[in-house]
């Protein structure tokens, strides 16, 4: 997820490391903080596989700023990570949000269909969070308040965001679709 997060928003723009941080911690949000020991060996790992380099800029102080590119590789890297997620991105909500975060820059509406539909087919598998004997449990068959209300709130979550894929899906099939800048 950090990768393909890292990978995007430098393909949106050249960031330097902080604010690259930033601009992570506010996808990722409280669920999966962020710290410099996690960010900055990333980012030296992505230098070393020659998917971004690291430019010198005159900064606003004396200082100068390192300022992060992505090379073309880091591109192909980025375009190839949008093109075929790996199974947990589509299934992890949080890992899902960040390919969502970064699909326009794959540009190729039959592309984007395409992912979007593993994630349909996922979402449209019987699941729950708890299980009996003979299977998953529904909301309605759990007793306890609260776990029936994580189920409840699923479901309403997944609703929308099967509303949402089928209605996405229609529209890069059919007609004007978002793009890549």
């Amino acid at each position: 997820m950090l990768k393909l997060a890292i990978l995007g928003f430098l393909q949106d723009r050249p960031m330097h490391g902080y604010e690259l941080r930033r601009h992570l911690a506010a996808l990722t949000g409280h669920i999966r903080p962020l710290s410099d020991g996690t960010l900055y060996p990333a980012i030296k790992r992505l230098e070393a596989d020659g998917l971004l380099v690291r430019e010198t800029e005159p900064g606003s102080a004396a200082a100068p700023r390192h300022t992060l590119h992505l090379t073309p590789a880091g591109r192909s890297a980025l375009l190839e990570r949008l093109r075929v997620p790996e199974q947990l991105d589509i299934s992890d909500e949080n890992r899902w949000f960040t390919v969502l975060a970064f699909l326009r820059h794959l540009g190729d509406p039959a592309g984007q269909a395409a992912v979007l539909r593993r994630r349909l087919a996922f979402l449209e598998e019987p699941a729950s969070f708890f299980h009996d004997e003979s299977g998953p449990l529904g909301a309605e068959q759990i007793t306890d308040p609260f776990r029936s209300g994580i189920l409840l709130i699923a479901r309403a979550t997944s609703r929308a965001e099967l509303a949402w894929l089928h209605e996405m899906i229609a529209t890069l099939n059919d007609g004007p679709h978002p793009s890549a800048p």
